[in-house]
């Protein structure tokens, strides 16, 4: 078993326990004083530094980058801008204060610049604290594994803000209970609906080898619960009377420009 986690999951009462379990983690940890001191005082050939992958795999199309307009507004409002310039890795023992034990400290160092339109104020260093009992992976690994940890964060944020289970507007438990079950439901559905494509049998024209759907499919399951809503459920519709019967044209939805009649009689 793996727990992974921010800084308010390193909870050190817990560790040792979770260490005799067999149970590995990997947890942010507080930037406290008497650790930035510790990381400060480190020597420099125990520095590293730390190369992040590309994000990209070879087998995808590299897209062109647009024009980094924001950053053109910064520089010319002349507003403060905080730029990394490189990121240090390195690691050493540190037993917290409710353990038994010592456990792998990993810690980034992150140069930065802060600047101020095309002027450079001064330079700034941040330290990233991250604790683990896995002595196997190396530090760079336990790194990138904390922070590709599992999406419960983003799914927390949509639960609340999407179909807002998390905003009972009602007096007493049970309704709470029933309301949140409600949006859990709305937004599993979502889920759901995008589990149930396929993700073979794309195209079948000619020249067109690569298949769309596996894409398709990532791209709804990551949508936004707005999003999806305005995207998939409220299709927009034109109504007209003609007669005696009433007319709904259903207008073509995600991009397509095709046209769905319904008529129904009084």
């Amino acid at each position: 078993m793996l727990l992974r986690g921010d800084t308010d999951f390193s909870q050190t009462q817990h560790l040792d326990r979770w260490n005799r379990d067999g149970v590995l983690f990997h947890f942010g940890y507080d930037a406290s004083k008497k650790l930035k001191k510790m990381a400060g005082n480190l020597a420099a050939s125990e520095w590293t530094k730390l190369e992040r992958p590309s994000g990209v795999r070879l087998t995808e199309k590299r897209r062109l980058k647009p024009d980094r307009v924001k950053e053109q507004i910064v520089v010319a409002r002349e507003y403060d801008n905080i730029k990394l310039l490189s990121e240090d890795i390195a690691e050493f023992e540190y037993k917290p204060v409710a353990c038994g034990q010592a456990y792998r400290m990993i810690v980034i160092r992150k140069n930065l610049s802060v600047e101020k339109g095309d002027k450079v104020l001064f330079p700034d260093i941040r330290y990233f604290f991250y604790i683990t009992n896995d002595t196997v992976p190396s530090a760079s690994e336990i790194v990138f594994s904390c922070n590709d940890r599992c999406n419960q964060e983003n799914l927390i944020e949509q639960l609340s803000n999407g179909p807002r289970a998390f905003q009972a507007p009602v007096d007493n438990l049970m309704s709470n209970w029933g309301y949140m079950l409600m949006g859990s439901v709305a937004w599993t559905l979502k889920a759901w609906l995008a589990l149930w494509l396929p993700e073979s049998g794309g195209s079948q024209r000619k020249g067109d080898a690569d298949s769309k759907r596996p894409s398709e499919k990532s791209r709804l399951l990551k949508m936004e619960f707005r999003t999806f809503v305005n995207t998939m459920m409220r299709v927009p519709c034109q109504v007209s009377r003609r007669g005696a019967r009433m007319m709904r044209v259903l207008l073509g939805i995600v991009g397509s420009p095709t046209f769905s009649v319904a008529t129904w009689h009084r």
